[in-house]
Order: C-alpha cells, then sequence, then structure tokens
C-alpha cells in the first residue's frame, strides 16, 4: 500500500554553495509527482535525501507520518543508468537488496514478466539493450515491495520510442503496485504524461516556485489539445524562470 511522503529541506549546501533551502513537498499516497527546472537547480540533490543516500542536510523525511533515517526499504530509488552489476545475472541483479543468489525466486519471475522480460533471469546485463537493463533496475526498485518508487531521469539516455514504451510500463507499474511516485525530468511532455502535479523547482534555492495540476483522464493521450494547453503553461513558467 502507498504511503505519504513528506521532504523538508531547511537548507542543503555542497561547501559554501547553497544547493537547497526553505524546500517543502508533500505528495500525497498513491499520488505521481514530477520535478522539473533548469539543471543545477537541486532536483536530483531531493531525491537523494529523500533516499537516504545524502544525510547531510538540515530538515526531515517523513513516510506515512513516521520520520525516516537513511536508507529505508519502503523507499525505492531508480538511477539515471541502470548500473547493473555486470558479473551477476539478470535474476541477481534483481534480488541484490537480498544478496542475490537464487535464480529461481518467484518474487524475480513475477517482476520480470510485469517489467516484459519473462525467461530473461539467466540473461547476463551484456546481452540486453539500453531499454531492457532499465527494465531490469525496474524491476530491482521494485523487488523490496516499496511504498514509495523516486526516479531521478530514468529514461533520458533512451531513443524516443524506448522512452515512451518504458513511460507507459512505469504508468502501468504505479497502478498495479500502488506507488507513490516522485519522478526527475527533463522532458516536460513525459510529466505531462505521467504525473499528477508537476512541480517546477527554482534556479536560486528556495521554495518551489510553481506546481502544475495534471487534470487529465488516463490513459492519456499525448495529442490532447489539453495537455497541450498546459505544456504552454509550464514553459512559460520556466522560461519566467531562466530554465530554458
Amino acid at each position: 500500500m502507498s504511503q505519504p511522503l513528506d521532504i523538508v529541506v531547511a537548507e542543503k549546501r555542497y561547501g559554501a554553495r547553497l544547493v537547497l533551502r526553505d524546500l517543502r513537498l508533500h505528495v500525497g499516497a498513491g499520488e505521481i509527482v514530477a520535478l522539473i527546472g533548469a539543471s543545477g537547480c537541486g532536483k536530483s540533490t531531493l531525491l537523494s535525501i529523500a533516499a537516504g543516500l545524502d544525510p547531510h542536510y538540515q530538515g526531515r523525511i517523513v513516510l506515512g507520518g513516521k520520520p525516516v533515517a537513511g536508507i529505508c526499504a519502503d523507499i525505492g530509488f531508480i538511477f539515471q543508468e541502470p548500473r547493473l552489476f555486470p558479473w551477476l545475472s539478470v535474476a541477481q541483479n534483481i534480488r541484490f537488496s537480498q544478496g542475490g543468489g537464487a535464480q529461481d525466486d518467484p518474487r524475480v519471475t513475477e517482476l520480470l514478466a510485469q517489467v516484459g522480460l519473462a525467461g530473461y533471469g539467466d540473461a547476463m546485463p551484456k546481452q540486453l539493450s539500453g531499454g531492457q537493463a532499465q527494465r531490469v533496475a525496474i524491476a530491482r526498485g521494485l523487488y523490496t515491495r516499496p511504498r514509495v518508487l523516486l526516479l531521478d531521469e530514468p529514461f533520458s539516455a533512451l531513443d524516443a520510442f524506448t522512452r515512451i514504451k518504458l513511460q507507459q510500463l512505469l504508468e502501468q507499474v504505479a497502478r498495479d503496485h500502488g506507488l507513490t511516485i516522485v519522478l526527475v525530468t527533463h522532458d516536460i511532455d513525459e510529466a505531462l504524461f505521467l504525473a499528477d502535479r508537476v512541480v517546477l523547482l527554482d534556479n536560486a534555492a528556495g521554495p518551489a516556485r510553481a506546481e502544475f495540476k495534471v487534470d487529465l483522464p488516463r490513459p492519456r493521450k499525448r495529442s490532447d489539445a489539453a495537455a497541450g494547453t498546459l505544456k504552454t503553461a509550464v514553459l512559460r513558467q520556466l522560461e519566467e524562470a531562466h530554465a530554458i
């Protein structure tokens, strides 16, 4: 079952450089929120903090009303690159958090089927395409049955066709698993296709510059006129923020 996530960053610095300040983000249970903004505005840093990968900040992470400190099995993370271990099979990569092994793990078999890779458990990463490797990364992120899934530009390195297919897969996975999702992306079309809400971070450290409710029916059509109108509004805010 999904849970609400609250991220509060009073201050985050890299040395003397202020990256985030006075930023509060609430993500409702089962909600998909996309974070957009210029490179360097702190989007990926915010995800790292939420995932427990960066403890050097002032603030707090609250999941389902309970404070979270450090890495938590209830919060999954999918990186921009698949980051598969080349010496481990697909199944072992998915089970890595449990020490690998057990090629016949029924949980692995179930997840591979869900991401469209049934029968690939014994394959090695070098045998996979980029899109297939990212599907494995999604399955690995789901293995521990997280309540929240964080994704840092997970499809940006893929070709346009593969990216569209994996966006559709992610939407289906979110629905099937009832996940709360925070997605960092530079692709406005991707944000509007996947998210219930788009949050624009400002170039200057501080509160979010703008939020856009994506009140469009699912399954969504990329050619929807309402999506085009909303995209224009998002682009206008990005231009005002000097993010494009």
